[in-house]
């Protein structure tokens, strides 16, 4: 895919640094095609069809991220793209799709029948199906952001991923562990969202009626069915993170890094912020997985982060925040 994507930058910081004890290197998949990491995956699948098969077209269901990496993705490789998206979807996602050449397709409230319609749809279409997460090929694209990190640092003991519905950490944690199966791989999951954390712990698929974070990107009711039992062989351990603690993090990368990020962007940070004294590394990986964020939520992210901060520290004047 080296012709298509973008290698990200590692981002490091001094301040960090210091705030955990460690090295730490930020993924800064925030800077790729599209503002996400989603293109990956979305690329690496469409490669995989025959040309008969993207000349039929690529359909999927998304508000966010992946509508725009398989958007983009098809229009790289030729194929026509129909992307279902909520009727609430901010506006400004939806001309992104649509400028990177997708036919969008706005019905219902939710995401859930977005994608129901995107289903009723494939069955008439003849279309491919390209899923958020839930596809081997698409976790193989996500996962070429760990070959990469360890090619631009390859002293990295620990890496922390955020979790969705688990095809970027799946992806992340085989590469990780068939270069050095000593890689510790952490995921970190939004507490309003922890579909993946319960299942995680309880050895079993654990479905959510709701969910409820300011990091719409891993908001999922449910692990994936492929994923999951990947994330139980693979991942080393599976934690939670606040709203307040992402938002704080939000900031901090503003602030001190001249970065934006959206919240799930930021929630692996927040993990390693959270969890340094309990998960002891020397050089820490962090996945900045994107940064696709909704500017009018600004307000929003002060007044959660306000009175914060990232990490707990005796005397907070001996770090400039």
């Amino acid at each position: 895919m080296a012709p298509i994507v973008h290698q990200t930058p590692l981002l490091t910081s001094h301040t960090i640094d210091d705030m955990v004890g460690r090295k730490v290197y930020c993924k800064m998949e925030n800077q790729q095609k599209t503002g996400a990491f989603k293109f990956r995956g979305a690329t690496f699948k469409l490669m995989q069809l025959t040309k008969e098969e993207l000349k039929r077209g690529v359909i999927t269901a998304s508000a966010g991220n992946h509508a725009q990496g398989v958007a983009y993705a098809a229009r790289k490789l030729g194929a026509s793209a129909k992307i279902f998206m909520p009727e609430g979807t901010p506006l400004a996602k939806v001309h992104a799709t649509r400028n990177y050449g997708a036919d969008v397709v706005l019905t219902g409230e939710s995401f859930q029948e977005a994608y129901q319609a995107s289903m009723e749809y494939e069955k008439i279409s003849g279309s491919v199906y390209v899923h958020p997460f839930d596809d081997y090929d698409v976790m193989t694209g996500q996962g070429t952001i760990a070959m990469e990190l360890l090619r631009q640092e390859d002293r990295i003991d620990t890496v922390f991923v955020p979790i969705g519905g688990g095809g970027l950490i799946a992806g992340i944690a085989v590469a990780c562990k068939h270069i050095n199966r000593n890689i510790q791989v952490i995921g970190v999951q939004a507490s309003g969202a922890d579909a993946m954390y319960q299942s995680y712990h309880a050895k079993e698929m654990k479905h959510l009626t709701d969910v409820s974070t300011l990091a719409d990107g891993i908001a999922v009711k449910e692990p994936g069915n492929s994923t999951f039992p990947i994330i139980r062989d693979y991942v080393d351990d599976v934690v939670t993170v606040t709203d307040e603690q992402i938002a704080a993090s939000i900031l901090f990368m503003l602030e001190r890094n001249k970065t934006l990020t959206e919240g799930a962007g930021a929630t692996a940070l927040a993990g390693l912020f959270a969890y340094h004294k309990e998960i002891p590394s020397r050089h820490s990986g962090v996945i900045v997985s994107g940064g696709n964020f909704d500017i009018k939520r600004m307000t929003e992210i002060q007044e959660l982060a306000e009175g914060f901060f990232p990490v707990e520290v005796k005397e907070k004047e001996q770090i400039a925040y």
